[in-house]
């Protein structure tokens, strides 16, 4: 399996395009979000799940307005600069 990513439940198309990539995919309640390699949100959870104050070390992408090919692009990125 690859990199382990937290994904918001309400983003099935993310969460299937990542499945297919090889990432080890699970919904964002599942674990604490230090154990995430990236995480995944919607931009309406933003300040919800108060992301913005938590320090993971892991990339944070928010997903609103883009396709899961980009949220993919943005995650490999993001861990590549990690």
């Amino acid at each position: 399996m690859g990199p382990k990513i937290g994904v918001e439940d309400n983003l099935r198309p993310v969460k299937k395009y990542l499945s297919r990539k090889g990432y080890e995919v699970c919904s964002i309640k599942e674990d604490t979000l230090e154990s995430f390699d990236a995480v995944v949100i919607s931009g309406m959870s933003e300040n919800f799940l108060g992301m913005q104050d938590t320090e993971t070390g892991a990339p944070v992408i928010d997903a609103t307005g883009l396709t899961p090919e980009e949220v993919y692009d943005r995650i490999r990125d993001g861990l590549k600069r990690k």
